[in-house]
């Protein structure tokens, strides 16, 4: 039975060799569950008995140590896709498994890093002399300030920046993810950041290229042409590692962007804005941040109320 699911995965439905290894090891140990607890067919197999192979997966066993969420829920799929085709094999009249679901895995929540770690690198990434330290300072300000990721900061032109009446009124348009497009306030910092840049590096930048000037965009390389991704990663690294920031995990120039939304959220803001200024098409992807603060919050109690702790 099992050998005939495998099958049908690696021949009808094309999955890869990686993935059906890994259902037939996680098949084999369900096989052995259902032996063990003297069910010997399909046709045996209650509700129970897959819920209980789900609960063994949690738990672990003399021979098996508990899974993550992420891989029992991959065993769980492959339980419930064998236990479909037995049905429409017409091996079984029921789908016993259809009803146990796979477990959620545990909601990862955005790093964010304090907003005195953000001001040492700003100020590390801005001390290299020349133009590019000024490059440097505008883009990580720009991504600080505005929350954009990575792609929208180095694919922004100069035109995408409108620096209006000055600070306050200063915005830049962001090309979001399917070409979905947002405005967002640049703050005072950042538009002072882009305007020395403006003024007193891109200058230099644009006329290092062989050919002079190529294309508007803001952010541009040694070579006179548009900083890439990778360059962008290279000088945020550059700059943690002279603000003694490189011993932090998963420093990256999407770390920017979840502190801006956590700092946002600690400052009083209201969520759906973040979730504008975020460009989220839906706001339970901006709530992920509420977490964060909340943990803030039980801090702050914690550490303020006479009453909080004994």
């Amino acid at each position: 039975m099992v050998t005939g699911y495998l099958d049908h995965l690696t021949v009808e439905r094309g999955l890869a060799q990686n993935t059906v290894a890994s259902y037939r090891r996680d098949l084999r140990r369900y096989v052995e569950f259902l032996d063990a607890a003297g069910v010997r067919g399909m046709g045996e197999v209650a509700e129970s008995d897959v819920a209980g192979f789900l609960t063994a997966l949690r738990t672990g066993d003399d021979g098996h140590p508990p899974l993550s969420a992420t891989s029992a829920a991959r065993a769980v799929v492959a339980v419930r896709g064998l236990h479909r085709f037995a049905l429409l094999d017409g091996l079984v009249t029921d789908d016993v498994a259809h009803e146990v679901r796979p477990p959620a895995p545990a909601r990862r929540l955005p790093k964010a890093i304090p907003v005195e770690q953000i001001e040492a690198l700003l100020d590390a990434a801005g001390s290299t002399e020349g133009p590019r330290g000024l490059r440097d300072r505008a883009l990580l300000e720009l991504l600080y300030g505005t929350g954009a990721r990575i792609s929208e900061a180095v694919g922004l032109a100069v035109d995408d920046v409108d620096t209006g009446e000055g600070p306050g009124h200063a915005t830049a348009r962001l090309a979001g993810k399917g070409g979905k497009e947002r405005i967002v306030p640049v703050g005072s910092y950042a538009l002072r950041a882009v305007q020395d840049y403006l003024v007193r590096a891109r200058p230099a930048l644009a006329a290092a290229g062989t050919r002079g000037p190529r294309g508007g965009s803001l952010f541009l390389n040694a070579r006179g042409g548009s900083l890439s991704r990778q360059s962008a990663w290279s000088i945020l690294r550059s700059a943690a590692e002279r603000a003694g920031l490189a011993g932090l995990a998963d420093l990256s120039p999407h770390t920017l962007r979840h502190s801006f939304a956590t700092h946002l959220l600690d400052g009083g803001a209201d969520v759906r804005v973040v979730q504008e200024l975020l460009g989220h098409a839906s706001v339970t992807t901006t709530q992920v941040y509420t977490l964060v603060t909340v943990d803030r919050l039980r801090e702050v109690y914690a550490t303020s109320h006479p009453r909080a702790l004994s």
